[in-house]
């Protein structure tokens, strides 16, 4: 695979000045490790968009981001699939939501799930493109691809706001 920005020690694509960047994953080792760091450098008001088929590993993902914003170890992170929206304490408040079974984005507004967007914690939203419209632009959005069993492959799209810079002292 070829990447879209320098290649980091671990074999991470970094990002580049326009937004976007191509992060390849080998192993759950390298999933947690970068899950953590999104949870140690999140902010409040930050929404994290996480994209893929079935299996790619956004939940995988998002225990880890819970792990980086000191979700305490009894609060198991699991899918919300069928609630909607789980909501962790940690060093800030964890909004993980997951919008597989909802049509689009009038029904996130009509369900008010739009507020915790500029919220006081971290958004993680599991199948956001059913909201695309209405996440904020500043969001981190990664398309997850399974590239093999192990392999993933993260599309990350960081638009406007402070994810280019973090995301440059992830890659360096």
């Amino acid at each position: 695979m070829s990447g879209t920005g320098p290649v980091t020690s671990s074999g991470a694509q970094g990002p580049q000045s326009h937004g976007q960047s191509c992060l390849r994953i080998s192993s759950l080792a390298e999933t947690q490790r970068f899950g953590l760091w999104l949870g140690q450098v999140a902010a409040p008001g930050d929404v994290i968009c996480l994209d893929g088929d079935l299996g790619a590993g956004k939940t995988t993902l998002t225990q880890a981001i819970a792990q980086g914003l000191a979700v305490p170890e009894e609060c198991y992170v699991t899918s919300p699939t069928f609630s909607i929206l789980h909501e962790y304490p940690g060093r800030i408040p964890l909004y993980h939501m997951d919008f597989y079974r909802l049509s689009d984005e009038t029904e996130v507004l009509d369900l008010g799930f739009d507020e915790y967007f500029y919220g006081d914690g971290l958004c993680v939203i599991e199948w956001a493109e059913r909201a695309r419209d209405v996440v904020p632009f500043s969001r981190l959005h990664i398309q997850m691809t399974i590239d093999s069993p192990e392999t993933r492959r993260y599309q990350l799209n960081f638009g406007v706001g402070p994810w280019a810079e973090r995301l440059a002292r992830y890659a360096a």
